[in-house]
Formats: C-alpha cells, structure tokens, sequence
C-alpha cells in the first residue's frame, strides 16, 4: 500500500494505492476534492472526486483493465484519462472465475511462533466449551410463540434476574421458522440445524430451555434429537427443559407466563453457580463479518483484523469469515491456503452451491452491493471482495463450515454464509462463536443479544460521528500514521477484554438485530 503524500497529517490532496501495479486509487481527504486538484506527485483531478473514491492514475483506454489490490476490478467502459473520476458507471464487471482449475493447497505455509501466555476470565461448560457470557437463552420452536415469549422474558428480566447476580441476561431465540414450510425439503436441514446449534452456543451454558406452541411442524424431538444435548457432569444425558403453550393444564395467557418464569428461574439458578475463571486464549471462537462497507473497509479495519486474525489462530483460537458472494471473487486465494485438497474442495463445492442458489432466484452476485457501498467507493463486488476477504488474515485454512453447521476444529475456518449481516450473524451463532466482530465504513449500529460484537471503524470520521458506537477507531492508519499491527494488537487486546466481561457499545445500549435463519427451502 502506497500513498501519494507520505505526511498522514497533511492537508495536500492525498490519495492511497493499493499495490504498484493498480492503475487507480482512492482519494483519502475528508470531503473529497473539487477538479483542479493537484497530488504531489503532478497528478491533476478532471472532476471532483468525493473521499474513498477512485481516480485514474494513469490513461486507461476503453476496455482496458481497471486494476485495484492488484485484480482486475473490471474493464473501463469508456476511455478514461487520468485523473478522472472512476465509479460503478466507468467499469464493466467481469466474468466470475471458473471453479476449476483452481490453485489447491499451493501456498507455503510460513512458519510462525506460536503466541502464548494469553488468557481471558471466561464461563466453562460441561462440553470443554468455554463462554464469554452466562445467558439463559429460551429456545422457540416456531414464530407463534414469539410474543409469549417476548413478554415472558420482559417479566424475567425485571422480576427474576436481579436475584441471580452471575447471569448476565436472558434472550428469546425468537425467529420466523418452524411451521407453513417444508420441512421435510432438502434444504430444510439447513433451518432446523442453525436453530438447534443456536441453542448450544457456548454463551448459554450447556444448558436448553424451550417453548413450543404445540401443533407446529418442527417439534422439539424434531429440533433436539436425542444425544444432541451436553451430558450433564453427572453422566447422565439430559433433556431440553420444555413448555408447550397448547397444553391443556396452561389456562389462559397467565398460566403460560407462569410455566414459562417457573420453568426460567429452574435455569437460572443453575447458571448463577457458574463464575468466570481464567481460559487461554485458545478458547475463543470469533466470528469476523463487514457491513456497511466502503473504499476504505479494504485498507484500514479489514486487514487490521485480519491482523488481529493471525495473532489469534496463532494463539490457538478459532477465527470464522464468511460471506460467500463477497469471498467469491478471490476463490483462488482460498483454495491456495487450503491446507489440503479435501479443504479446497469443500470451499469449491460451498461457490458452487450458492452460484447455483442465485441462478434459481435470477440474480447473480452483482445483486451484492448496496446504494452505501457505492456511495462509499466500492465500484462493484469483485472490488467489494477483495477488500472484505483481506479480513481473514495470511495463516493457513483449516475447515470449512456448511450453513447451519457447528465447528468441531480449531483454526481459521470458512463458514459459508450468506453476505446479509443478519445472516451471517446468525450462522456464525450457530456455528459457535463467543465473541463477534464487525468492521463498517458508513456505519451501523448492529449488535446481537447472544454474544458481544466490537465494532470497528474503517474511517476517523465515523468513529468520531458515531463516538459511543464503534469499539475501534481503525481510521487512525489513514489519518494518525498508526500501522495495521497498532490497530491489530489493539482489538487483539481488546476481544480479550470483552471476551472477559468489559461491555462493548452495542451491549451498553443493547442494540440487538433479530436472528434470521437462511432458508432456501420452499415455503407453503
């Protein structure tokens, strides 16, 4: 990465270029810059050019590449002198990369010293799995029950929480699935098994509390069937504690409420016996996703996390990326790191699986990028991806994760999930995750009730507007000459905090999106 002024602090237009051999780069001023702008270096702006967005660096004839992070964005449209101001309209997307004749497994894996010594004050369950939070997490089995629930929960949290100190909060599993669907399609699987992995997450203590309505299609045996819940420490299988609201003992809406709040306090009084203790490092499992990403997502907080990505898989910590439509454009790259054929292949088999899933709904992954991501520099999704995949560090990829799935391995794991943060969230919930975090250019307020999320700022600017909701300021290697690794120890540091109870500002407001299952199976 080069910058056309080498003084971070300097008012003199500025730009940043990625790799020597791209032929633009993106304006770094606050505002942008009005035509007539000159860089240090002789280059004069054709037009105003807003920040984050690419100008021309040198004469790019029509249908010539467009390279950026050292790829082939897309091919100009028209003739492009330098100095103009390239968008979404100026470059043509390219064809998506063939699945075959990939590089499999081809990169050399550096040697690296492993990082020791690092702990974080977590909650260990019976399974070995270790939590960065003590929650009671109540279970549904279908959306029918989400407003008892909804309501219960309010009455727990003002009536039975305060007397159980060690429990940190009490979340509804609420969620638009389990009944008018087809639950016996193919796909189906994925649904049931996010909800039932859901529930095991490592924050809820190995414990599993339902309520079903009673008719629905997705039963609890269905959900939990028998051996998916931990072994109690006594030895003996256990389980789900379950209320069904259509049991004919429940009269009317009260009695409900009541079998709910009796059924809860049962399991909060068990959690309330749990105390942090010290865990290495090596126990947490971290789920890294972007949203609201723009031109900078890519050069500041992207690659300080995966910075901060290395430092944990090398601390022996579980690190999940995701996103399949904007990982999709450098495949290569990841099969390359692939420690095996088998690993390439299932990444492969995970593209082709989701291409042909947009192809039956018509679109194609260019449907990806959103009005924000243009308005913040990003031309289209091969751009989008290269700067989203950067998040998943250099190290070796280990495993990879269908939809739905729950991690069994340590390491960097691809999960395959959809792009949509709600998701992708979701999945990454299913799949294990204690500790969650979130990079974003222009800015969301995105949180989950069932695991802390840090966020992290691509740009000062946001982390300064947006003061007491961004975690991390990674704007700083734009604007104060921090490096990547200052700001990769810096959330390398601070998960291990958070990871240990400090509350991040999603938590202190309690900001919460809704869980929302991936279900590309038919609806009735």
């Amino acid at each position: 990465m080069s910058s056309a002024s080498s003084s971070v602090t300097a008012k003199a237009p500025r730009y940043i270029k990625m790799h020597d051999n791209d032929n633009v780069a993106i304006v770094v001023n606050d505002g942008g810059l009005p035509a007539g702008s000159v860089f240090p270096c002789g280059l004069t702006l054709r037009d105003g050019v807003p920040q984050g967005h690419k100008v021309a660096l040198v004469d790019i004839p029509e249908g010539a590449p467009v390279t950026r992070y050292n790829v082939t964005i897309g091919y100009a449209a028209y003739d492009l002198p330098a100095g103009t101001w390239i968008a979404e309209p100026q470059v043509k997307l390219p064809p998506a990369r063939e699945l075959d004749n990939l590089p499999i497994a081809t990169r050399v894996e550096k040697v690296v010293e492993p990082l020791e010594g690092y702990t974080f004050q977590g909650f260990r369950n019976p399974d070995g799995s270790v939590g960065t939070r003590n929650i009671l997490a109540i279970t549904t089995t279908v959306q029918c029950v989400a407003g008892v629930v909804d309501y219960a929960v309010k009455r727990i949290k003002a009536e039975l929480l305060p007397k159980y100190p060690n429990v940190d909060d009490v979340v509804g599993l609420e969620h638009t699935y389990g009944c008018g669907v087809a639950i016996d399609a193919p796909d189906a699987a994925i649904p049931i098994r996010t909800v039932r992995n859901i529930s095991l997450n490592p924050n809820f203590g190995g414990r599993a509390m339902v309520v079903s309505l009673g008719c629905e299609k997705l039963q609890p045996a269905r959900l939990f069937p028998k051996g998916t819940i931990p072994i109690k420490s006594d030895g003996e299988a256990k389980e789900p504690d379950h209320v069904c609201l259509q049991d004919e003992g429940h009269v009317g809406f009260m009695s409900m409420i009541d079998s709910i709040m009796k059924t809860a306090e049962e399991n909060l009084a068990e959690l309330n016996k749990r105390q942090r203790e010290t865990c290495p490092a090596s126990e947490l499992v971290v789920g890294v996703q972007c949203g609201g990403s723009d031109a900078f997502s890519g050069v500041t907080a992207n690659p300080a996390v995966g910075f901060a990505t290395d430092l944990l898989v090398r601390a022996g910590a579980t690190v999940m990326f995701s996103e399949v439509t904007e990982v999709r454009d450098g495949i290569d790259q990841l099969t390359s790191r692939a420690i095996n054929d088998e690993v390439a292949q299932k990444m492969i088999d995970q593209m082709a699986w989701y291409d042909n899933y947009l192809k039956r709904g018509g679109v194609d992954r260019s449907a990806n990028t959103t009005p924000g991501n243009k308005k913040g520099g990003l031309s289209n999704i091969v751009e989008k991806a290269m700067g989203s995949i950067v998040k998943s560090g250099s190290m070796p990829i280990s495993g990879v994760l269908a939809p739905g799935e729950k991690l069994t391995q340590k390491g960097l794991i691809y999960a395959a999930t959809p792009a949509s943060d709600f998701i992708c969230g979701t999945l990454q919930l299913a799949a294990g995750m204690n500790l969650h975090v979130f990079t974003t250019g222009r800015g969301t307020p995105y949180g989950l009730a069932e695991v802390p999320v840090v966020k992290v700022a691509t740009r000062t600017a946001l982390a300064q507007r947006w003061h007491d909701l961004m975690d991390v300021n990674a704007g700083r290697i734009t604007t104060e000459g921090a490096s990547i690794a200052d700001v990769g120890w810096e959330l390398f540091q601070l998960l291990l905090d958070v990871a240990s109870g400090r509350k991040t500002w999603a938590e202190q407001w309690k900001l919460h999106n809704s869980l929302v299952l991936f279900n590309p199976a038919p609806v009735t």
